[in-house]
């Protein structure tokens, strides 16, 4: 840890994170990347047009020039890379690139998702599957494929896996999710011998613009702080368990989520 606050790698130079799931300038991952740039982290992030376009908010046209701008701005060396974590082959591809361009990955952090709201009784077979291929297996190939290349120096290896305990109306989304879960934990037991941590923080419902009015309220009303989450938020959280300082954390399911009940 530098003077400045800023994590280093034995070399001397900046470490490599590798953040899944930073499509639009206002979600969870984006919030991520800028913290972990201004930590003195250099970035690849991965995001997927295609499925922010098929949602209710649309894609976000410019999005990854512009976080990547930002992260630029702050000091980061920076590689964005689109990535459909539905194909088992895309970990592979995107760890390859990740390395050429900027090095090999000292942290994983695994904020993307598929999340389309359905219940248990109209759920589709395709739906279903969907959620697990993206949420639950992408996920295990990425944590394998961490595994399989990281060679640092033993302690300084992080994963993060954000999940969700959200399953009544949502129950493919909240199922893959707690898939990601034990995946991540068996992670933090089976990676020991090469010093990475592995840990899930579950943020709780986050201000990220997808909540309308009413949901919005109902959350201010179940926080006892009265206000909603924010990207920022879980950043500070994914920023110190991937810093010197977390490493004794390890194997935990981490709540933070403003006491929301």
């Amino acid at each position: 840890m530098t003077a400045k606050g800023e994590v280093r790698d034995a070399s001397g130079g900046r470490p490599v994170a590798l953040v899944t799931g930073v499509g639009r300038t206002a979600g969870i991952g984006a919030g991520v990347v800028r913290r972990l740039a201004v930590s003195g982290w250099d970035i690849a992030f991965t995001y997927w047009n295609a499925y922010d376009a098929r949602m209710e908010w649309r894609e976000e046209e410019g999005a990854s020039e512009a976080i990547r701008t930002e992260l630029v701005e702050s000091g980061a060396a920076c590689a964005g890379i689109e990535a459909d974590l539905a194909d088992v082959g895309t970990p592979e591809r995107v760890f390859a690139e990740a390395e050429s361009r900027l090095g090999a990955v000292t942290a994983l952090v695994l904020c993307h998702c598929e999340s389309v709201d359905s219940g248990l009784l109209d759920t589709t077979v395709e739906s279903f599957d969907r959620h697990f291929a993206v949420n639950a297996r992408g996920s295990r190939l990425m944590v394998r494929e961490f595994g399989q290349r990281f060679r640092g120096p033993h302690g300084s290896g992080r994963i993060v896996a954000l999940t969700s305990d959200h399953t009544a109306g949502n129950l493919p989304y909240g199922a893959s999710k707690g898939a990601l879960d034990r995946i991540t934990l068996a992670a933090a037991r089976e990676l020991a011998g090469l010093g990475v941590t592995a840990n899930v923080v579950n943020p709780g419902p986050v201000d990220t613009g997808w909540m309308p009015g009413e949901t919005r309220e109902h959350v201010r009303a179940a926080t006892p702080l009265g206000r909603l989450g924010t990207p920022d938020d879980t950043a500070h959280l994914v920023d110190f368990l991937c810093s010197p300082r977390g490493q004794w954390v390890n194997g935990q399911v981490l709540m933070s989520n403003g006491g929301f009940a």
